[in-house]
């Protein structure tokens, strides 16, 4: 009966430890490239908060900036798992993934998602696509140039990065018809950028192609 009993609670140890195992793993931090840089962001922008006389900013932008940086912070030491994206937009969207490899970040792929579907949790969801006459909640895109609006008729591509480790949802407004994201970015990034191929989309040709995009 002993041996029945010691045996019953190296099987519980056992259990629990397989249960806890994600709880050892080391956060994303350790592994993200992009922590070094959010910290030395987040450094400069405290110094200018306390000397507003070296830098540019309005002391709202300032403080939003500030509270971004912090989050991303929060997010690449909280989480094992790197950025994954889904989508509740009712819509195709356009989502930039890649594999993670020890030997180093491969570049940038567009995938489309589907509506109601979720990145791989084995992938890193890179950013989401922004097609040309797609609207985005509290981002400010960079205005386009004179031969841009000539070529496009107004709004260029974009792709709305985010940090590792970024659980972003994608979602679309019903009043206002904008996309919302529930996550702060970490920067827009337009064509011509080293590693990303962006194409000129409207959202219906988005919406004609057939999610591909790696998936749970």
């Amino acid at each position: 009966m002993k041996s029945f009993k010691a045996i019953l609670v190296f099987l519980l140890l056992l259990v629990n430890l397989v249960v806890a195992q994600p709880s050892f793993a080391d956060p994303i931090a350790k592994k993200s490239p992009e922590y070094l840089g959010i910290n030395q962001q987040l450094d400069r922008l405290l110094q200018i908060r306390n000397d507003p006389s070296q830098g540019g900013y309005t002391a709202e932008d300032l403080q939003k900036r500030i509270a971004d940086l912090q989050f991303q912070k929060y997010i690449q030491e909280s989480t094992e798992d790197w950025g994954v994206c889904r989508n509740e937009t009712g819509k195709t969207i356009g989502v930039y993934a890649h594999k993670p490899s020890k030997y180093g970040t491969p570049t940038n792929t567009l995938f489309y998602l589907g509506a109601g579907q979720k990145t791989d949790d084995d992938w890193d969801c890179d950013g989401i696509y922004l097609p040309n006459d797609e609207k985005v909640a509290g981002i400010n895109l960079p205005a386009p140039t004179a031969s841009e609006v000539e070529q496009t008729a107004g709004q260029q591509p974009f792709v709305l990065k985010i940090v590792d480790g970024t659980k972003l949802v994608a979602r679309t407004n019903p009043i206002t018809g904008e996309v919302e994201l529930n996550a702060p970015i970490a920067g827009v990034i337009a064509a011509g950028e080293p590693n990303w191929s962006i194409p000129n989309l409207s959202q219906a040709e988005v919406s004609s192609q057939v999610p591909n995009a790696p998936i749970d």
